[in-house]
Parts: C-alpha cells; sequence; structure tokens
C-alpha cells in the first residue's frame, strides 16, 4: 500500500488558465490518497509508481454497486398516439392509473415551425409553440385513445396567451393538478416564459386554471442592448433569469417540490455543452406561493425534468447537457444530489410510469416502462413508449449466461 499526493483539480484549472503546466512529481501541497493493491488490481493499472491522472481520477470515485446502470428500448404506440403528419404531440406527463385506465397529458400543436425567422405573429417559433394541453387514455398502455382537451391557452393579454406546454401531473388527496410552461405573446427571442398550475376533482376535468403564474425567471439579469440577442448581456443573473422550463411537483416531506429546468441569460457553451441546471421552489400548499431554494442551481447539468420519491429520498435522471449528462443521481433531501449511474441512451423527455410497483423502494424499477418523445424531423414529434431494465454482464452471443435474463 502507498500514499500518494493529488493536485487539487482547482490548482490544475488555474494554471492551465494561466498557462503553466502541470506538476511532473507530488507535490507537497494536495489530497492524501491512499492506494491499496486490491484497488490497483480492480481498475488494472500497471504501475503503483506511475498513476495518470485518468486513473487518480478513478481511484477517487465513490465505491457504487451497478445498480441504477441499465439500457432502455423505444416503441411505437398505437390508437391516436401513433406519428401523424403535420401534428405535434410530444413532452408527455407522467402517466397515472385511475380506475385501471391509463391517463397522459401532452403538448399538441398543428402546422410546420418558422423559427424566428418568420413572422413571430402568425407562424410558429418553434414545435412548442401555439400549443395547448391534451390528455389520452388507454387500458393496456400500447393503444391510446386521445380524449381532447385538457388546459387551453389563455385570452389575449393574459401570461399563457401564446402557448401552454411541457405538462407533468400530480395527484394528490383527491385532486389532480397540472403544472406547464406558459409563454405570452409576442413570441420573441429575449421572451421570458412562466410556469402555470390547474387543478380539477377528475382526471377527465374540467380544469381551473391560476390566474397567474406561480413561478417565474428571477429578474437579477441585464440585457445589452435592444437587438433579439440572448447571449448578449451586461450581467447574466441567476441560473434561471431568462426562463423557467419543464416543472415537476411531488410531494415530498408534507411540502410541494416544484423541480424545474432553468435557463439563463447569456447563456454559454462550457467544456459539458449548454449551461443548463436545475432548480427547486418549495410550498407548504399545491397551488403556492413556491419559493425558491436558497440552494440553486441544485444540479450543474441536464434539460428535461425526470425525477421521483426513491427511499425516503429523491431521484433524479440527468440529460443532455451539462458535464454531468446521462446519469442517474439521488438526494437524501431533495436538494443535495449525487450521481448514482452514468448510463447511455436515455429517452428524451420522459414521462416516468407512476402506477410501477416498488419504484420507490427498488433500483432502476421507476424505468420499467413509460412515454417519450422522438422528432420525426424539426417540424412534428410524437409520442412513443420505452422501457427499461438493469443491465448487470456484458455478454457476447453464445457466451455461458447470455440467455440469462436479469430479474431484478
Amino acid at each position: 500500500m502507498k500514499t500518494l499526493k493529488l493536485t487539487s483539480p482547482i490548482l490544475l484549472i488555474m494554471m492551465f488558465a494561466i498557462g503553466c503546466s502541470p506538476p511532473q512529481k507530488e507535490q507537497e501541497a494536495g489530497e492524501t490518497l491512499t492506494v491499496t493493491d486490491e484497488q490497483l488490481d480492480h481498475l488494472g493499472i500497471t504501475n503503483r509508481d506511475y498513476i495518470s491522472a485518468a486513473s487518480k481520477r478513478a481511484l477517487t470515485w465513490p465505491d457504487l454497486s451497478n445498480e441504477w446502470f441499465g439500457e432502455f428500448q423505444v416503441f411505437d404506440l398505437k390508437g391516436d398516439l401513433a406519428y401523424e403528419e403535420g401534428i405535434v404531440r410530444r413532452d408527455p406527463s407522467a402517466v397515472i392509473n385511475v380506475d385501471g385506465k391509463y391517463f397522459v397529458w401532452y403538448s399538441k400543436s398543428v402546422g410546420p415551425t418558422q423559427g424566428f425567422a418568420g413572422d413571430i405573429e402568425v407562424d410558429k417559433v418553434f414545435p412548442w409553440d401555439r400549443c395547448d394541453i391534451w390528455y389520452a387514455t388507454s387500458d393496456d398502455g400500447w393503444t391510446w385513445k386521445e380524449e381532447g382537451l385538457a388546459v387551453a391557452r389563455g385570452a389575449s393579454g393574459a401570461y399563457d396567451d401564446r402557448s401552454v406546454f411541457t405538462v407533468e401531473i400530480m395527484t394528490h388527496g383527491r385532486k389532480y393538478y397540472l403544472c406547464y410552461q406558459t409563454v405570452k405573446s409576442p413570441y420573441v427571442v429575449r421572451v421570458k416564459n412562466q410556469v402555470g398550475i390547474a387543478w380539477s376533482d377528475s382526471p377527465h376535468g374540467p380544469w381551473t386554471k391560476s390566474a397567474e403564474p406561480i413561478l417565474s425567471p428571477a429578474d437579477n439579469g441585464i440585457w445589452k442592448g435592444e437587438e433579439q440577442n440572448r447571449f448578449s448581456v451586461i450581467k447574466k443573473g441567476d441560473f434561471d433569469s431568462h426562463k423557467v422550463h419543464d416543472p415537476c411537483i411531488i410531494p415530498y416531506n408534507g411540502k410541494f417540490y416544484l423541480y424545474y429546468k432553468g435557463e439563463q441569460m447569456g447563456e454559454e457553451i462550457t467544456f459539458g455543452g449548454r449551461q443548463i441546471r436545475h432548480g427547486v421552489a418549495i410550498a407548504d400548499s399545491p397551488l403556492g406561493p413556491y419559493v425558491k431554494s436558497p440552494y440553486n442551481p441544485i444540479s450543474n447539468s441536464g434539460h428535461e425534468i425526470c425525477v421521483w420519491p426513491y427511499q425516503g429520498g429523491v431521484g433524479s435522471l440527468i440529460t443532455t447537457d451539462g458535464p454531468e449528462k446521462n446519469t442517474i443521481q439521488w438526494s437524501p433531501d431533495g436538494i443535495n444530489f449525487e450521481i448514482l449511474a452514468v448510463i447511455p441512451g436515455a429517452p428524451h423527455a420522459i414521462g416516468l410510469n407512476r402506477s410501477l410497483k416498488n419504484a420507490d423502494s427498488v433500483p432502476f424499477a421507476v424505468f420499467g416502462w413509460g412515454l417519450t418523445h422522438q422528432y420525426a424531423n424539426a417540424d412534428y414529434q410524437y409520442i412513443r413508449r420505452f422501457s427499461g431494465k438493469r443491465k448487470t454482464t456484458h455478454v457476447a452471443r453464445g457466451e455461458a449466461g447470455a440467455e440469462k435474463k436479469d430479474s431484478k
């Protein structure tokens, strides 16, 4: 066994930034690391006297199992949620089961997308522009019937008059709650969207909408100039100074935790890609008022929100953007998240199946099946079904154990 001195990652970053080369020998200052023969053997390190930076990082990884490592498959649906030319159906909510029937809500719009080059007052800027929230039901999770409109855009001048979209469902007591993004016209580059909520005594509605948003972007960034350029700023402000997206409310610890994606004014591309992070706002009632956590942002990566209760804490699937993308994370308090697994190919915009058994107690069970969306092209998206399973071994065809399935 040998004790190594590791140079602090922060020190290394500073040295690169000022043009210095990293030291070739151990430094007096730095973290002390004890390395055992078992660790060297486990990681296949050839010589303990010559340990690369990558091997040093590996030696400091937590001792995690493969309980949360898995893989996914995606399938076409039947019925009204199958792909339909000219129609956008995207961002499915969680799936719930009420009296033996599955329910899902989603964003729906019609027609192609013109971007900001089109007529802002007439055309669609994005596929999620000019959306309303619709819902569908199914007896088996495969064949779906579109039931109709759930929540419509507001009247002209309202905070949600342009689009209501990216919806999530929460059940609590005997009531149903839909939270969703909103945009007020005109839909310009620098528009600051908000989050609304609607509630009902039945999953079929009717739904009562909040007169005011329950969550808004931070108001502490300063745009530079008048041009519609979201990258030009004098001051960036908080991680959510431009937009609050992808809301999801879950009851937790006697309160209601509203998780959301933040977009910052002057968003940058970093070594992990887009500068996207998640936050949480907490309330005593489903309808608010919601107060943003002083610990925000609570992630350094991510895109669409995908969270679930797990063993007294909260699980989170982090996808698409940032240095910790494609990871499953868990927090014991709903705020401080750590990585449990790095996984490949997670479907986008996952709508978890909240009716699955053991999802709050068995690793990876929450991903048994649910819904996702897929781009047919830049104009039209549609909803599909995913299934997930743990993967604990890797074998070739014909190899011993190749036909065995993981039953956990």
